[in-house]
């Protein structure tokens, strides 16, 4: 077998099964002593693999297809969410796919009757594996045991290269490609870009209300993935009233159209620079997104941001938001001494200005208030019939309005909480 003429094809991160399989077709004839316990080995990596994602089917297929689809490299990143590239590294493509489909139609009969190892048909014919996959979606789980499924009859290398090039063009590559929201860790070596692998399905008509916040969020976002002018965005307003959740929703019902969320603190300003760098020449459209943003007086990280918004030297991405959340609107804490003058800065005005430019840098500021009584009611009804709770319209606002009095007043996330309530009771 030919793993080590690869060109483009390299460097996997899970790749040792695929080291030793294919070290196993090349010596399991030898009467090594090694071949058998190391053909068990790759048997359980296999089975421990079907677990983490939830495969079925033929494993050995869905192991090589997951390698395909997460390598990023020279011809997977220019084809994800465009379609085929050009030029000549469509020659050297084909030539590393053709290798992969000697994987694929390799014949293991003869292997598992050398090696006196009936149990690796079991393998290759998975049955029953109806888990929840710790690592995708449901979705892309699903997508890649089919793709698997129809590497496995294709007659041809091309065939192959033509249904990989339009999995890259339909969702992607690698990481970015797969997932739809990510968190940042700090390394010793930099920022490291983490996939949120259990991200809430929750969908913007999920939020009962606040129509008008909603549609200059999704206009700007539309303007945003289209590739035209978009502007960066705060969200602010009492909290409780959906800003966290309308974000949550873009990122669910943008994937599709090529949105990834990156999550970040401002304790982590300091791998902004990097951050940026791993995505500016990707396709995708990034929002890095800010949750609770607000600093103290005393606290500085806001000028590193003013100047990443806008003001640094360097020209922010194309392909990069900030869409940020907070319970305040000029996001510093302010005093009144600030404005009466009375502080010991001799040009109280320029200490305001510098307070404010921060929010100023937002184009887009987005309202999002508490509800009165009457909108709280409603919004206590609508979550009501959607998740099929019957009662008395008279008695279900009486408890609303009782558990409203004694767990944070008026809000959308205290009417969530007392209908997940009532769920808890009736289940």
């Amino acid at each position: 077998m030919r793993e080590e003429e690869l060109i483009i094809y390299k460097d996997f991160e899970d790749g040792q099964i695929l080291h030793d399989m294919v070290w196993l077709m090349d010596h399991y004839r030898a009467g090594d002593n090694r071949t058998r316990p190391l053909f068990f080995e790759c048997m359980h990596g296999l089975l421990e693999m079907a677990s983490e994602y939830a495969f079925s089917g033929n494993l050995w297929h869905c192991y090589l297809t997951n390698l395909l689809v997460n390598n990023e490299n020279s011809y997977s990143v220019p084809c994800e969410m465009r379609g085929e590239t050009e030029g000549s590294i469509n020659q050297l493509a084909l030539h590393d796919i053709t290798i992969f489909k000697e994987f694929y139609d390799f014949d293991f009969t003869e292997m598992m009757d050398v090696l006196k190892a009936p149990e690796f048909s079991v393998v290759v014919d998975y049955q029953g594996n109806t888990s929840v996959s710790r690592i995708y979606s449901t979705k892309i789980k699903d997508r890649i045991c089919r793709l698997a499924q129809q590497f496995a009859v294709c007659e041809s290398a091309w065939e192959m290269k033509v249904l990989l090039t339009e999995f890259y063009c339909e969702y992607g590559v690698g990481k970015f490609g797969l997932h739809k929201a990510f968190r940042v860790e700090h390394t010793d070596v930099g920022a490291c870009i983490e996939p949120i692998r259990n991200i809430s399905h929750v969908q913007l008509n999920d939020l009962i209300g606040y129509e008008i916040p909603k549609k200059k969020l999704t206009d700007n976002t539309d303007a945003f993935v289209e590739g035209k002018k978009a502007n960066n965005c705060l969200l602010f307003g009492d909290a409780g009233t959906g800003k966290s959740t309308s974000i949550k929703a873009i990122a669910n019902e943008y994937y599709d159209k090529g949105l990834r969320i990156i999550e970040l603190y401002k304790h982590q300003f300091q791998d902004l620079n990097d951050v940026i760098a791993q995505v500016k020449n990707r396709n995708y459209k990034f929002i890095i997104y800010m949750d609770d943003l607000s600093f103290e007086e005393f606290e500085t990280e806001y000028k590193y941001l003013k100047a990443l918004i806008e003001g640094g030297l360097e020209k922010r991405p194309n392909n990069v938001l900030i869409y940020a959340t907070s319970n305040r609107r000029h996001l510093i804490r302010e005093n009144y001494s600030d404005k009466e003058g009375i502080r010991e800065d001799m040009h109280a005005g320029d200490t305001v200005q510098e307070k404010l430019s921060l929010v100023y840098r937002f184009g887009v500021t987005i309202y999002f208030g508490g509800p009165d009584k009457k909108q709280f009611e409603e919004i206590v009804k609508g979550l009501a019939a959607r998740y099929g709770i019957v009662m008395d319209e008279e008695e279900l606002l009486a408890q609303a309005g009782k558990w409203e009095l004694s767990h944070g007043g008026l809000s959308g996330r205290t009417a969530q909480q007392f209908i997940d309530f009532l769920r808890g009771q009736r289940a």
